[in-house]
């Protein structure tokens, strides 16, 4: 494979972090205390999911996340942190890279009317595709220092 600058398994780790920068930044610019004290997050879900065109939508939200809007609060807060720290660190990289696609397949699919936010899903989805595809935690990684995968 030929590429310039860096080699092929270097541009595949520089895919990765960036990835993870952008998790990192989706976690940093989120109103923490409006999350986990007032229930901004999950309330905006709430009426998106309510407002849905699929049923399925609708009565999933309404089984696993209304029930719990505080505990689901924080797992959404700090799997987008965990997803971000694991892949910018290449540790634990193809756990951090299915979970970071699963949020994105499941803010795809909340967010099936917004064109803004397909976009960008739709764009981390196919990078952590080929983050996991490529085996991107090949270089720069504590999982190549440390023998993992």
């Amino acid at each position: 494979m030929d590429s310039i600058w860096l080699t092929g398994a270097q541009w595949l780790a520089v895919l990765r972090i960036g990835l993870g920068l952008w998790w990192l930044e989706s976690w940093r610019h989120k109103d923490k205390k409006g999350w986990f004290e007032r229930g901004t997050g999950i309330a905006w879900a709430a009426d998106v999911a309510a407002r849905h065109r699929w049923n399925a939508v609708r009565s999933g939200f309404e089984f696993v996340v209304a029930p719990r809007p505080r505990t689901m609060a924080y797992v959404v807060v700090y799997a987008e942190l965990a997803v971000g720290l694991g892949l910018v660190a290449g540790f634990l990289t193809p756990v951090a890279l299915l979970g970071g696609l699963a949020l994105n397949v499941l803010y795809f699919t909340l967010m099936i009317h917004d064109w803004a936010e397909q976009g960008q899903n739709a764009m981390m989805a196919l990078i952590s595709a080929v983050a996991l595809l490529g085996m991107s935690w090949q270089t720069w990684s504590f999982d190549s220092a440390l023998g993992l995968f």
